[in-house]
């Protein structure tokens, strides 16, 4: 992975835009989509650019010079960003970029997630994000809540994003004792280093563990599957970690 995905708040912030014809005005349509106002290129608090000019060279280097982060379309070799195909499901926001390889590509997966995705998945978001003073309350200790978060919403579960009405039962979840992926340890031995390998729960658990412990030999794409805030310790082939604490994954080499 060569780019950090990141979503940047352009809210009443100028964006500069370059250009003419269809790509420019493209770029004018979405900074003022996400609330931007559309800027010329001597706007000096303006942090990011978009350059559809015929020879965009010079005007990206000036620019960058000035610190500002700058995306000429269909460029990939002078964009310090790239503008991915977003399914928009507010408050949620999927984007799906290919690190300006193909356009075409991230719009077909998205237009395919569409059809995947519920129209409520929004409401969803929204419920949670009200309920967030309810859940600490809930699930006082940040790792239960997590772990009782990740089981409501797990496949079948009673917020599972996928299933349409999931939104109006929040509340009911916060008031039953929903389904805690307990702590302790869980050892996964692996078949192989292909992270495609992986069962359902074994990825799931990957997903909610607090810590993970790998043996020798465990391959780096196995781990880049771990919950990215979660610890991480290495140990010896057979041996148990120490420090345990909330759930703990060991994985065992193939």
């Amino acid at each position: 992975m060569e780019s950090l995905p990141l979503f940047h708040r352009i809210a009443g912030q100028p964006v500069i835009v370059l250009g003419e014809g269809e790509a420019a005005e493209a770029k004018r349509r979405l900074v003022l989509r996400a609330g931007g106002t559309v800027a010329p290129e001597d706007e000096p608090s303006a942090r990011l650019a978009f350059v559809a000019l015929e020879h965009p060279e010079e005007a990206a280097a000036r620019l960058r010079a000035r610190g500002v982060l700058v995306n000429v379309p269909d460029r990939p070799d002078l964009c310090d960003f790239t503008v991915p195909s977003v399914l928009d499901r507010s408050p949620v926001l999927i984007a799906i970029g290919t690190g300006g390889a193909s356009a075409g590509l991230a719009k077909a997966l998205r237009l395919r997630l569409e059809g995947i995705l519920p129209p409520a998945l929004g409401a969803l978001a929204s419920g949670l994000a009200a309920a967030r003073a309810a859940m600490r309350s809930r699930w006082s200790d940040a790792g239960e809540r997590r772990r009782a978060l990740d089981a409501a919403l797990a496949d079948g579960g009673i917020l599972d994003p996928l299933d349409d009405g999931s939104g109006q039962r929040v509340a009911d979840w916060l008031n039953d004792a929903a389904v805690v992926i307990e702590p302790g340890v869980a050892e996964i031995i692996l078949r192989s280093g292909d992270p495609d390998d992986l069962t359902l729960r074994e990825a799931r658990l990957l997903g909610a563990a607090d810590m993970v412990a790998f043996e020798p030999g465990v391959t780096p794409a196995i781990i880049a599957r771990v919950r990215a805030d979660a610890r991480q310790i290495a140990v010896d082939i057979g041996e148990e970690p120490a420090g345990i604490a909330g759930l703990t994954v060991v994985l065992r080499a193939p």
